[in-house]
């Protein structure tokens, strides 16, 4: 199992999100209104030192991977780490437009007739065959499009999914899943989830191992279930030969102050952090805490 990057630059103060603040989310959305401001912040990471990106794929991230595809030789060894599918795009879609619409215009749109053809092909034997492998074979296609020509390390699948598949016990999906990351794209399948301990547990009843776990890891619980004791001890526990854990929430949306914070994180048996920031002083002031083995 290839090592992943020690720190990774996340996303969500782009797009208007903070969990703890619809004020602050507004602002982030007014400030990165501009994609240029977005390219400006991953300039100040860059020159930080970190080479590795996790993305949502939402509807500005096209543009995004469009931009780094078209520089590419400016950033020669940038890791990608997309987490798929982003679920406000398909609620926002179905509730433009209805569920038939949603599936046309997600399946089908800026796809070539050879494109068309497969997923027909695919589509058509997954509907008569009630085989939601190929569905998924088919969403994680779609998702998956707008990030080719970068360096793809690993894939995530969002906590949404990754808990209600969890939720459901559905251990097959979860390896076919997995299996089509490695054959398909050529890189590590990776869980986002909000119950770490959990997942893990049934990951190893299933016997599906090389996986990357990322899930909220912080010193009062935020976003974790059930708690941080049993987080600490999973992770204590783990081989990172088998799931390499990635701590992302470790600020608890500002709930924490940064030294405090990766005081803690720096003591887990963890291999990642991925983290969020909007200034230069943010992001170098985290890139100097984080001393993660």
């Amino acid at each position: 199992m290839q090592p992943i990057d020690k720190i990774i630059f996340g996303d969500n103060q782009f797009f208007g999100i903070n969990h703890m603040s619809q004020e602050k989310a507004q602002q982030l959305a007014e400030q990165f209104f501009d994609i240029a401001a977005i390219f400006r912040v991953y300039q100040m990471a860059f020159d930080s030192g970190i080479r590795a990106i996790m993305l949502n794929s939402n509807d500005r991230a096209s543009e995004i991977c469009s931009h780094f595809v078209a520089n590419k030789s400016k950033y020669p060894d940038l890791n990608w780490y997309p987490s798929i599918p982003y679920p406000h795009k398909y609620a926002n879609l179905i509730s433009e437009k209805g569920i038939i619409p949603t599936i046309n215009e997600i399946l089908f749109k800026d796809n070539s007739a050879f494109g068309i053809l497969g997923m027909i092909t695919k589509g058509g034997a997954a509907v008569l065959g009630k085989d939601a492998v190929k569905l998924m074979q088919m969403l994680v296609d779609v998702e998956m499009k707008m990030f080719k020509g970068l360096n793809v390390k690993v894939v995530f699948l969002q906590n949404i999914i990754t808990d209600l598949l969890l939720g459901y016990g559905v251990g097959d999906i979860f390896g076919e899943y997995c299996d089509y990351i490695r054959k398909k794209y050529n890189a590590m399948p990776g869980l986002i989830t909000q119950n770490m301990p959990y997942l893990m547990q049934k990951l190893h009843e299933w016997n599906i191992d090389k996986v990357v776990i990322c899930s909220s890891f912080n010193k009062i619980g935020y976003l974790m279930s059930p708690d941080t004791d049993s987080y600490i001890f999973e992770a204590r526990k783990n081989d990172p030969l088998k799931y390499q854990i990635m701590a992302m929430s470790t600020l608890a949306s500002g709930a924490i102050p940064a030294k405090e914070a990766y005081e803690f994180i720096n003591q887990q048996n963890i291999q990642s952090v991925v983290f969020g920031a909007s200034s230069k002083k943010h992001i170098e002031e985290t890139v100097s805490l984080i001393k993660i083995k």
